[in-house]
This record gives C-alpha cells, structure tokens and sequence, in this order.
C-alpha cells in the first residue's frame, strides 16, 4: 500500500518533462550566412562531383575517381539534407508554411543524396542533383529572389 502513495510524486516529474524546455543550441550564422557559407558549398561541390563536357573533341566524364572521393560527395549531401533541418531552427527559420516545405524537402532529397553517393550510383547522383537544385531555386524563388540568375524568376521574368 505504500508504493501507491508515491504515484502522485511521478506524476509532476513526467509532466516537467512535456513542458518545452529552453532549447540548447546557439546558433552562429543567420539564414544568409548559413546558406552562403554551409548551404551553398556543399550543394555546389554534389553538383559538380558527376557530369559530362561535350565538346567538338569528344566527351569528358566527371566523376568521383576514388572512395576517397565518394565519401567527399556523400559528406556534402550530408550537409544538404541536415541544412534543411538548420534552415528550421529558431532564429532562421521564416514563419510560414511554405518555407517549412522547403526546409523539409531539403532534408528529404540531402537523404535520396546520400543514398546515391552511398551507392555510388553516377546517374543517381546527377539525378537527385537535379531534384537538389529544384528545391533551392523552388525557395529562392519564394524567399530569395535576388539569388537567383538573371531570367530564371518564375513566370518568365
């Protein structure tokens, strides 16, 4: 009979941890920052890991040439996919639905990234590259505007 007494004691322990608690991380960079100085870079490094120059003296292939340099791509599309959890973060993240899908998107195609690096899967990675850059300019084309390049506004502008 004395353990029941004690049943009301646990009660206001597991509610104190259903409160929001004061989140831990500090962020350093704000969403500009963030996205030129992690974003960016490792989305331009998975752009460019696989390709084709053609040209009047034949085809070139660019391709990772080593594990060494498959773990590089994997590692960058590691940094795609947890961007989008970055880009939500309190402090970064816009108050709006819409940049809430984009944030999670990124996240789910940074995971189709790393699974084509993983496999080492060229037309995969050249693939979902494509996926990663319709993410990012779906985005910009929202919230950045001024990012992107000249003529490739929506609606033709």
């Amino acid at each position: 009979m004395k353990t029941r007494r004690y049943h009301w004691l646990a009660v206001p322990i597991l509610l104190s941890g259903c409160m929001a608690a004061e989140e831990p991380y500090i962020p350093v960079a704000n969403l500009q920052e963030l996205m030129a100085t992690v974003v960016d870079p490792a989305a331009d490094f998975y752009w460019d890991a696989v390709g084709w120059i053609i040209d009047a003296s034949g085809t070139e292939e660019i391709r990772p040439q080593s594990p060494e340099a498959w773990d590089s791509v994997r590692n960058a599309a590691f940094v795609v996919a947890e961007s989008g959890n970055l880009m939500m973060m309190q402090g970064r993240a816009i108050d709006e639905e819409a940049y809430l899908a984009f944030a999670q998107a990124m996240v789910s195609v940074g995971r189709r990234a790393i699974e084509a690096a993983e496999a080492r899967d060229e037309m995969g990675v050249f693939d979902v590259g494509a996926d990663i850059y319709a993410v990012c300019t779906g985005c910009h084309a929202t919230y950045a505007l001024e990012t992107l390049r000249p003529g490739a506004q929506t609606g033709g502008g």
